[in-house]
C-alpha cells in the first residue's frame, strides 16, 4: 500500500452502522487502512471486528446503537464525537431483509425494514450534518443497493426502503450542494457475504448440485458477469468518494453490481 493511500484519511472519524460483518466491515476496514478512526455499530463479533479495525493502525470503538430507535442513533453520533473529537465520515450501512408476496408480509416486518434500511438513514444523516458543515467538510454515503432503482419479487419493503434512500439520498446532495460535504449513494448487487455464502450452501445442499453450480443458479440472470462483488470493492468505492477526486459528487448513485442495471 502506497504511503498517500494510508494517510488520505488521517485524522478522519467514520461512523459505519451496521459493521460487525459484510459490507459494513469491509468499509470499515477499507476507511481504516485509508487512516480513518472507526465507530463500528451493530451485533457480531465485536471484538473481532475492533481487532481488524485497529490492526489497520487507526483507534477503533464500537456502539450497540439499535438503528431502529432514533434516540440510539444521536446516541451512537454523540458517541463519535465524543471519543474521537469529530465526525466526518457516515456511512449509512445497517440493513435488513425479510422475502414474502406483498398479502402475505407480516405488517410488523414492513415496519421494522422501513425503520432500519430507510429511517434510520434519515436520522443518523440529520444528526451528522450539522457537525459536518461546522467542520466545513464531511461525506456521507449511503449503502443503497440496486433495489433503489429496479424491484424484485418478494421484496417489497426493502425495495421501497432502498428507493426511499436514493430519493434522501438525491435531497440531502442538493441541500448540501454548496458546502463542503457530499452526500452519495452505492448500490450494490449481489455480494458475496457470510450470509449469501449460507443460501448458496443451503442451494447446493438442497438441490444435490456443486457450490460452484448453486452460485451461478444464485447469481442467475440478474448478475452477467456470474460473479459477486467482494465486499473489499464496496470498501474501494467508499474510500473514493471521500476523496478530493469526488468532491463535485453529489447525489451519484454508484452501481457495483456486474451488469444488473445495465440489461
Amino acid at each position: 500500500m502506497h504511503l498517500s493511500q494510508t494517510l488520505a484519511l488521517a485524522g478522519k472519524t467514520a461512523v459505519v452502522t451496521g459493521s460487525t460483518s459484510g459490507i459494513g466491515l469491509g468499509i470499515a476496514t477499507a476507511l481504516a487502512r485509508a487512516g480513518a478512526n472507526i465507530v463500528l455499530n451493530g451485533f457480531g463479533d465485536v471484538a473481532a471486528a475492533l481487532a481488524r479495525i485497529e490492526a489497520a493502525g487507526v483507534r477503533a470503538a464500537h456502539h450497540d446503537a439499535d438503528m431502529s430507535r432514533p434516540a440510539d442513533i444521536e446516541a451512537l453520533m454523540a458517541f463519535a464525537t465524543n471519543t474521537f473529537g469529530s465526525l466526518d465520515i457516515l456511512v449509512n450501512n445497517a440493513g435488513i431483509q425479510y422475502v414474502e408476496t406483498i398479502e402475505h408480509f407480516p405488517a410488523e416486518r414492513w415496519d421494522q425494514i422501513i425503520a432500519v434500511n430507510l429511517s434510520a438513514t434519515f436520522h443518523a444523516t440529520r444528526a451528522a450534518l450539522p457537525i459536518m458543515r461546522a467542520a466545513g467538510w464531511g461525506r456521507v454515503i449511503n449503502i443503497a443497493s440496486v433495489h433503489g432503482l429496479v424491484g424484485s419479487v418478494g421484496k417489497s419493503a426493502y425495495v421501497a426502503a432502498k428507493h426511499g434512500v436514493i430519493g434522501l439520498t438525491k435531497v440531502a446532495a442538493l441541500e448540501t450542494a454548496r458546502s463542503g460535504v457530499t452526500v452519495n449513494a452505492i448500490c450494490p448487487g449481489w455480494v458475496l457475504t457470510p450470509l449469501v455464502q449460507k443460501q448458496i450452501d443451503d442451494l447446493a445442499h438442497r438441490e444435490s448440485i456443486s457450490t460452484e453450480d448453486a452460485t451461478l443458479k444464485l447469481l442467475g440472470e440478474k448478475q452477467p458477469s456470474g460473479r459477486f462483488a467482494s465486499v473489499e470493492q464496496i470498501g474501494g468505492v467508499a474510500v473514493f468518494l471521500c476523496s478530493e477526486a469526488a468532491s463535485e459528487m453529489r447525489g451519484a448513485e454508484l452501481k457495483v453490481d456486474g451488469g444488473w442495471l445495465a440489461q
